[in-house]
């Protein structure tokens, strides 16, 4: 295999693994807060781009793609609002129900509002056939808005949860909501944020890795799979050590396609993910002593 290839490889693994993290965080967001997983959160991504979509014709894109995360962040609000905010002591597993089954009804409802057809935004940056060579590999300039996304998103969102007082009270909702609620928190407030910046930063992924991946109604839930695996791989909640695993899932499925058919690519995710739920169920960035999973 030549340098070539292998910088192409890894060069192709970052861009994927990058939109894996980034998915991954959102994970982290809503689980930072209530302890629970999203399974939605690969329909905010889908959202995001099939909004943006919508709006462009309309618009100069830089404002299409802001309106598309602010209307997905409304949706996540709403979606909290009406099927979780009200309930009373729910059950973690109740609360997992929930949302598998809103992630189920907002991509029908992309069927019914998109069709099938598959679409995308146009580049950010150049065109289709630009490309930037990189030690002789060849890569998209949309691939850097995907990279400088990501890491934004980590830099602005440990700066939110360590530094700002919103952020920590978030944090301890999650640690223990009965002394977030005596501490004069409202913790129902925090829950329904959670939700408005997790699904604004799906929303903000979906329209980066649009003009790359392109985006179509069922596109979301193969991201929530691969998304999920990598917020396990690198320790629920923390967003650092999603990135590195997202990189590092990026990476095993760009250069597993030289040694197996790429339709067994999605089986390194599972595979990856049971591994670690086995061996080790607090990830692999995290310490054991301190990233015991949260139980409810």
């Amino acid at each position: 295999m030549s340098s070539e290839l292998i910088i192409q490889y890894i060069l192709s693994g970052v861009t994927s693994g990058s939109v894996y993290a980034i998915v991954a965080i959102g994970f982290n967001i809503i689980y930072n807060t209530t302890g629970i997983i999203n399974f939605a959160q690969g329909e905010f991504v889908m959202l995001g781009g099939m909004i943006a979509i919508s709006l462009v014709p309309f618009m100069p894109l830089p404002m299409a793609v802001a309106l598309a995360v602010v209307i997905t962040a409304a949706v996540g609000a709403l979606a909290q609002i009406a099927f979780i905010r009200w309930l009373k002591r729910p059950h973690v597993l109740q609360l997992i129900i929930i949302t598998i089954g809103l992630s189920i009804l907002l991509r029908e409802a992309a069927l019914h509002i998109w069709d099938e057809k598959v679409r995308s935004l146009p580049y950010f940056t150049g065109t289709v056939v630009t490309s930037v060579r990189i030690f002789g590999a060849y890569v998209s300039p949309q691939v850097f808005w995907v990279l400088g996304v990501c890491g934004a998103a980590v830099v602005l969102l440990s700066l939110f949860f360590g530094r700002t007082l919103i952020g920590q009270a978030m944090r301890a909702c999650s640690a223990d909501p009965l002394a977030a609620t005596l501490c004069g928190i409202n913790q129902k407030n925090m829950v329904t944020l959670s939700f408005v910046i997790s699904a604004a930063l799906g929303a903000l992924a979906g329209c980066v890795v649009s003009p790359i991946t392109q985006t179509h109604y069922e596109c979301g839930t193969p991201l929530a799979i691969k998304g999920f695996t990598v917020a396990i791989v690198g320790g629920l909640g923390n967003s650092t050590g999603a990135v590195a695993a997202g990189l590092l899932l990026g990476i095993i499925e760009a250069f597993s396609i030289s040694i197996m058919p790429m339709a067994y690519k999605d089986i390194i995710a599972i595979s990856i993910l049971l591994a670690v739920l086995s061996y080790r169920p607090t990830g692999l960035f995290v310490r054991r002593e301190v990233g015991a999973l949260k139980e409810f």
